[in-house]
């Protein structure tokens, strides 16, 4: 079964019948709020005070119910209008606004203590009108989010990526926005449980946090910041030029009679 993103595009897939399923099937109901438990898990927002979160791409609002169990506020913003209308008839407290992510989010400078998102992000690598270009439209959408956000807070992405290439192409565009942070891989070694978030930082250079089922010993992201692993090349690239190394290959060629 193809993927859903290549079906048809979202304010077209997610028409009447697909948003019904997110009143109707437990199964969609449990696995959405599951996922975005985690994603607020991941922000680590203040245990003190009720915070002011997007929520993007926030469909049917089973994200939102979440977010409101936990005493926070929430806006949220989705392209299908269907979906909207459910979130609308389940009468949840937050607020909701119809808008593309590729076009950008129209909200104040630092209006959000912090966002998260589930299963939408990899909808914007893909081409659904003639003018579209994925890079430029992650950009425009990260640029536009970073900016909303209050410095110090957290973006957090549950996502389906498709290819390493995928993951590479969302993750340097969020750098070029200017966020900080990386890949987090949950249950790595699951067929079922695995679940990939992009966790993003606002307030420089910090840990990501640890990953669900794996070991200490397991590497949790597959991604760095994009400046740090560049000099991790560059230094590998470099260390066969230093003076131990150009001694030790001459020695070498001694003991073999070509010195």
């Amino acid at each position: 079964m193809s993927r859903p993103e290549h079906q048809a595009p979202p304010e077209i897939f997610y028409g009447t019948d697909e948003a019904e399923k997110y009143t109707n099937n437990t199964r969609i109901m449990s696995i959405q709020s599951e996922m975005s438990e985690r994603a607020l898990e991941l922000l680590a927002l203040p245990e003190d005070s009720p915070s002011y979160i997007l929520d993007i791409g926030c469909g049917s609002g089973l994200s939102g119910e979440s977010i409101e169990e936990q005493g926070h506020m929430w806006v949220g913003i989705d392209i299908a209008p269907a979906m909207l209308q459910v979130a609308k008839e389940r009468e949840t407290e937050g607020d909701f606004l119809l808008g593309d992510m590729g076009e950008g989010m129209p909200f104040r400078p630092g209006a959000f203590d912090g966002a998260i998102s589930i299963s939408a992000l990899q909808w914007l690598c893909n081409r659904d009108k003639s003018y579209h270009k994925p890079g430029k439209r992650l950009y425009t959408f990260f640029s536009t989010l970073y900016a909303c956000l209050s410095r110090g807070s957290r973006a957090v992405f549950q996502f389906y990526p498709e290819s390493s290439d995928q993951v590479e192409l969302i993750t340097s565009m969020s750098m070029k926005a200017g966020f900080t942070g990386g890949v987090l891989i949950d249950y790595p070694n699951s067929s079922k449980a695995k679940k990939f978030f992009l966790v993003l930082m606002t307030g420089g250079n910090q840990p990501l946090p640890k990953a669900l089922g794996v070991d200490e010993t397991e590497e949790s992201a597959i991604f760095e910041n994009r400046r740090e692993r560049i000099k991790q090349i560059r230094g590998s690239k470099n260390a066969k030029k230093t003076k131990d190394w150009i001694k030790e290959r001459k020695e070498r060629a001694r003991r073999k009679g070509k010195d």
